[in-house]
């Protein structure tokens, strides 16, 4: 169970990452933003998914 739980935090932090470079990738080129959050924060980033993940989730539906 918790094996499932930090697998959604990984992908939910990947998900996270790939969502706040697309509009670098618009405003300004990419390729040295998406290169450097990558292997400076594996850890924390997952850290703050698992922490967001359950204030995001309840959030998501109540503003649609």
């Amino acid at each position: 169970m918790k094996k499932v739980i930090l697998l959604f935090a990984v992908v939910g932090a990947i998900a996270c990452v790939a969502c706040q470079s697309k509009p670098a990738q618009e405003a300004a080129p990419a390729p040295a933003p998406a290169a450097a959050p990558a292997p400076t924060t594996p850890a924390p980033a997952a850290d703050s998914a698992a922490a967001a993940a359950p204030a995001a989730t309840p959030a998501a539906p109540a503003t649609k």
